[in-house]
């Protein structure tokens, strides 16, 4: 119970979305902090939620599919018409699980809550990841009604390769090419997205000093698309989230530490740019300390006001 209380935490200013630009603002990480959200994500389990979350689990999303295509669902204990977000867990698309899931503190806020597995580059090389995440939303979508879930209130929240879908979910709403399956007679557009330190553009990512040459045969986004990116550029625009980006694209909320060094800071500042120069409502926040990774409080308030500002308000609000 203790980490939903943390996370529930109100922030000190309004998340501000603008058309203008985007919002950066430094946050401070200690090492106590991190030693506290290690503690707390430790807790991320259904022990620590409120009495009555209903849970559904292993729930098949395609049709006689693969084993990794399936999500768990959480429904608070009481309520209709929920608003829902979308977990997806980073990895480097080679790794991860639906059971470590961050979004489920929201469940508190009244928000539904799914946790989607999808197949990793072993399995299937992009964009077999980005079309897993398209049929997640819309088996939810299509199954909202008998689940109490709002089908047009749908946001989707990922870290890391998780991140990145969860960006290429928001950019790719009009790309019909990458919806495949079943359900094909509903959207896979999403209404909001929280990118936290997502890949953007894989071929920008070695130009800043990192841990990992990202150009490499054996490298995550190699192993993504199929082969190294400088020989691969037509299959690495096609994995970019920035590659679709349009003014029609649903709010961003954008977090990256600025000591990264893994996924490198411009990757986030170029998506923010992108975003903001087409019209979009974006919101990034650079966390001050960060390396690849953070989860203070803090963090956690700035990612449920957002899916209050945008999935739980109405426009006349």
């Amino acid at each position: 119970m203790k980490i939903l209380i943390l996370c529930g935490l109100a922030v000190p200013f309004a998340l501000c979305a603008s058309t203008s630009a985007p919002t950066e603002t430094k946050l401070e990480t200690t090492q106590r902090q991190d030693a506290t959200a290690q503690r707390n994500e430790a807790r991320f389990n259904l022990s620590a939620l409120p009495e009555g979350i209903r849970v559904f689990r292993d729930l098949a999303y395609v049709t006689n599919g693969h084993q990794r295509q399936k999500l768990d669902l959480y429904l608070p204990a009481q309520g209709t018409n929920l608003p829902l977000v979308v977990w997806i867990h980073g990895g480097a698309w080679l790794a991860g699980s639906k059971e470590r899931c961050r979004a489920l503190p929201l469940l508190k806020d009244g928000f539904a809550v799914a946790s989607i597995n999808y197949r990793l580059s072993q399995h299937a090389i992009f964009p077999a990841q980005l079309e897993d995440c398209k049929a997640a939303v819309r088996w939810l979508r299509a199954n909202a009604h008998a689940y109490g879930i709002d089908p047009d209130r749908i946001g989707v929240w990922g870290e890391s390769a998780g991140g990145h879908l969860a960006a290429l979910l928001g950019t790719t709403g009009d790309a019909t090419e990458f919806d495949t399956g079943g359900n094909l007679n509903v959207s896979s557009r999403v209404q909001a997205v929280c990118d936290w330190f997502g890949p953007t553009d894989f071929t920008q990512m070695n130009k800043f000093p990192a841990v990992q040459d990202h150009d490499a045969p054996d490298s995550p986004e190699a192993r993504l698309i199929g082969g190294p990116i400088h020989e691969n550029k037509d299959k690495a625009q096609r994995a970019n989230p920035i590659t679709y980006v349009s003014k029609d694209d649903p709010p961003f909320l954008i977090m990256h530490g600025d000591k990264d060094r893994l996924v490198p800071l411009n990757q986030s500042e170029s998506l923010a740019e992108a975003l903001k120069r087409a019209g979009v409502q974006v919101t990034f926040r650079v966390v001050h300390g960060a390396g690849h990774g953070f989860g203070a409080p803090e963090h956690f308030s700035l990612v449920r006001n957002f899916f209050i500002e945008h999935l739980c308000r109405t426009p006349s609000e």
